[in-house]
């Protein structure tokens, strides 16, 4: 519990994809001052992603889709290159969901993963927190197209590449997606492609 916070109170603003509240509360600060602060915060639950790789090979499989607010916020064409992921929905667990999402997307089929790092993307906004997770793969663990589903208007491209590549990729911003950096960090600290 916060001492330091208090009279909260939430006016939703849209519940449409997502849930969109404002909160307006009084937050009290180190010299002892009360203000009464408003945020919004955008709530679309939590999520999970995976690294999957292949130390044999040293190759990662990553996707690359279209995301409207990277083309929002002035990305030429909106693609995003990124880890397998997706949001936990109902009660699974984000194991759970991450088994379900890396054969959705990638069409491998996994039957357990590590969980490695748990992150909030952008705590000032957004809610959600991401369960981050690694997992070798093979050729023989392709299962399925991938590509996403339909039903979820998933257009999902399937990216296998040298894990060199992939640093490369992130150092000429290529890639930008923070849970995919964080990920890839993850194999570099700790030698899982060496």
């Amino acid at each position: 519990m916060n001492n330091n916070l208090k009279n909260i109170t939430k006016t939703n603003l849209s519940n449409d994809w997502a849930k969109l509240d404002r909160i307006d509360y009084d937050y009290q600060f180190e010299n002892g001052e009360w203000k009464r602060l408003s945020r919004e915060c955008y709530n679309r639950g939590n999520g999970a992603a995976i690294l999957l790789y292949n130390p044999e090979k040293r190759t990662v499989i990553l996707t690359k889709q279209f995301r409207m607010p990277a083309y929002e916020n002035n990305n030429t064409d909106g693609m995003s290159i990124e880890a397998c992921a997706g949001a936990i929905d109902n009660n699974d667990s984000a194991l759970e969901t991450i088994i379900r999402e890396t054969e959705e997307e990638v069409g491998y089929k996994i039957n357990d993963a590590e969980q490695v790092l748990t992150a909030y993307t952008s705590p000032g906004a957004l809610t959600e927190k991401m369960f981050l997770f690694v997992a070798a793969y093979n050729e023989n663990m392709k299962i399925a197209k991938g590509g996403g589903l339909d039903s979820e208007d998933e257009e999902i491209d399937i990216l296998e590449l040298p894990f060199s590549k992939v640093i490369e990729m992130i150092t000429n911003e290529e890639i930008i997606d923070a849970k995919t950096i964080m990920l890839v960090q993850y194999a570099q600290i700790n030698k899982l492609l060496e």
